[in-house]
């Protein structure tokens, strides 16, 4: 769980925030204090993917909504789904064709909201290894966050539409600690990266890396965030709070990511003195995950179809779930 270890940083924040013309929420009466809720992450709350998080939360966002989000840490995006659909926590986030992977296993969550039209999974390799195109990974070695991870299914997915499947590669799960420190090291060849981790290792491996983004070779998707029909029906009002905020959260990076790139910095101590690094990996998210809707949050229910169809039609599923069940946009508007 992510905790604050001073006040300044935020107060720091907030005054930061104001270059962006935004105001901070105003705290809650004490005579309404905060519902305390879990929100389940795929991955630790540190890592600059979850950023529009973090603001949502460092920003007063969610406490100006009534709720007072404490995140945990779930074994990736399908683990997060299943313990969302059994009711351990309220609310998750996971990728946008989670459900797809679930549903078909009675596992009763929805996708809320979309963060972005774009896909987060992107599969990074070194040049030294003789890669030079995706259908060069055929015997490497590629590091994954897990195998219960939606980023793995996302590679999986590129693979699958230039006909090579898992059996053709040495796929390794590490944890997020060692996915990209093996292939820095050169113990792996690629890893099924999201963009923070990308410019990590273009960082480390300067004109020796090659991306092949997954929305290239497949309908794949960003970020969602997800909850369960149970809970879309009983607390609607606790869903709809919880994405307008964590939308809020990412369209703060969007609207001008230096400036948001300070006030994530001056929020989270850690990063301290990269708020150069902080702003390369925010205009990354924009590129490669969060541009790209007409309306923000919005899930696209012709694409999930066609992505539910390759995964149908490339044996990584075994049958279909309606995509009315798959998706709700009634949060987002």
């Amino acid at each position: 769980m992510y905790r604050m270890t001073a006040r300044r940083p935020l107060r720091t924040a907030i005054l930061a925030l104001g270059a962006l013309g935004i105001a901070a929420a105003a705290p809650v009466p004490q005579a309404q204090a905060a519902e305390e809720i879990i929100y389940l992450t795929a991955a630790p709350i540190e890592l600059l993917a979850f950023a529009p998080w973090v603001m949502a939360q460092k920003l007063g966002y969610y406490t100006a909504a009534g709720y007072d989000v404490k995140f945990q840490t779930a074994r990736g995006g399908v683990d997060v789904a299943k313990q969302v659909g059994v009711g351990n926590a309220p609310i998750g986030g996971a990728l946008g064709d989670t459900a797809i992977i679930v549903r078909q296993n009675g596992v009763p969550i929805k996708a809320v909201a979309l963060m972005g039209g774009g896909a987060m999974e992107v599969t990074v390799a070194r040049k030294d290894k003789g890669i030079k195109e995706l259908k060069d990974l055929k015997g490497k070695t590629v590091t994954v966050l897990s195998y219960q991870d939606t980023t793995y299914y996302a590679l999986l997915g590129a693979l699958a539409s230039i006909g090579m499947t898992k059996n053709d590669l040495n796929i390794q799960a590490v944890g997020p600690a060692a996915i990209t420190s093996l292939l820095i090291a050169g113990n792996a060849d690629a890893c099924a990266c999201v963009p923070d981790w990308e410019v990590d290792v273009q960082d480390a491996l300067p004109n020796n890396t090659v991306s092949f983004p997954a929305l290239d070779y497949f309908p794949a998707t960003a970020q969602a965030v997800v909850a369960s029909d149970d809970m879309i029906k009983k607390r609607p009002e606790l869903i709809k709070a919880i994405v307008q905020a964590t939308l809020k959260g990412m369209t703060t990076i969007m609207d001008n990511p230096a400036e948001a790139a300070k006030a994530y910095v001056a929020a989270v101590p850690s990063w301290a003195g990269k708020e150069d690094k902080v702003r390369r990996v925010f205009e990354n998210y924009i590129q490669r995950a969060y541009k790209g809707q007409k309306v923000v949050g919005e899930v696209d229910p012709k694409r999930l179809e066609a992505l539910q169809d390759f995964y149908v039609a490339q044996g990584l599923i075994e049958k279909k779930s309606p995509v009315e069940e798959l998706y709700t946009n009634q949060f987002v508007h």
